[in-house]
């Protein structure tokens, strides 16, 4: 856990949630609860992230999922796919029913997001370190084709110990591809520690400049800092740009936050989902939000 008196250094963890972002942690439980298994912790990091590109800065048309003109946003992090669906139900690419199926026999929404079968899905990110390579090719493509999509990468810092990341971004970096934006949900935290303890990332930034890259930082919760920061893009050098996204794992629930046991659940007992559920900092006025 992160220690309290250091909290000023790490202004992601004091920032409070709005009536919207309470509203889709809501549907990431609903959808775990359904399941009874998930990813929360790394769901939980991403959602105002993901919140603003739906909300505010995406062209996409949930009637014509596959419009050649839409933007693209892969979530290379695929075992955050709660938070996608939740999204994904949020703007009527799929239905509540399908996220309180999640995970269950005849459900289209399993563990990770599958292209193919889930609409609004751009790639399946079954196996982590492929978004970004894959990303690489749609921006590409689109300028080939002389189309103005641009391309969306969300990233887990976990994810970038993978070397294949880093191979696409060299070749992101060679080309300029302008039309291109990863996000790196840096929440500090992997499967069983910190990125510190696991594999440390530092100097994180100075890295994806050293590979071509514009890079900026924003508070990942901050809906106003990121709907800023993103409506100003593309860099007006002709690079790719890297957003350095500090986030906390584990975001809106205190007993989860920055909590590695909270990284992935095989099952939950009654009254995990009843705290997760009734947790009074978050949901006193749910009635009112939902």
């Amino acid at each position: 856990m992160i220690d309290s008196k250091k909290n000023e250094s790490r202004p992601e963890l004091l920032i409070p949630l709005d009536a919207r972002s309470k509203y889709l942690r809501r549907l990431v439980v609903e959808g775990m609860a359904g399941g009874g298994q998930g990813h929360l912790g790394p769901s939980l990091s991403l959602i105002e992230i993901l919140r603003v590109l739906y909300d505010s800065i995406l062209r996409f048309d949930p009637a014509n999922p596959n419009s050649p003109d839409r933007d693209r946003c892969i979530l290379s992090k695929g075992h955050g796919c709660l938070a996608l669906y939740a999204m994904l139900v949020d703007k009527g690419f799929i239905s509540r029913e399908d996220l309180t199926n999640f995970c269950r026999p005849g459900g289209i929404l399993g563990g990770h997001p599958e292209f193919g079968k889930i609409p609004g899905v751009e790639f399946s990110t079954g196996a982590l370190g492929h978004g970004l390579s894959v990303g690489v090719g749609m921006a590409l493509s689109a300028r080939i084709q002389k189309r103005d999509s641009r391309i969306f990468i969300i990233l887990g810092d976990g994810e970038i110990n993978e070397g294949s990341v880093w191979e696409a971004a060299l070749t992101a970096g060679k080309y300029k591809l302008e039309n291109l934006i990863i996000l790196i949900d840096h929440n500090k935290m992997q499967s069983y520690g910190s990125t510190d303890y696991v594999l440390p990332l530092a100097p994180l930034a100075e890295k994806w400049q050293s590979f071509g890259f514009s890079v900026q930082e924003a508070n990942g919760h901050d809906v106003h800092e990121l709907q800023c920061l993103l409506s100003e893009w593309p860099d007006p050098d002709g690079k790719p740009t890297a957003m350095i996204c500090h986030t906390v794992k584990g975001k809106g629930f205190p007993f989860a936050e920055n909590n590695p046991k909270w990284h992935h659940k095989n099952n939950f007992t009654d009254e995990e989902i009843s705290l997760l559920l009734k947790d009074s900092r978050f949901y006193r006025k749910l009635k009112e939000i939902t």
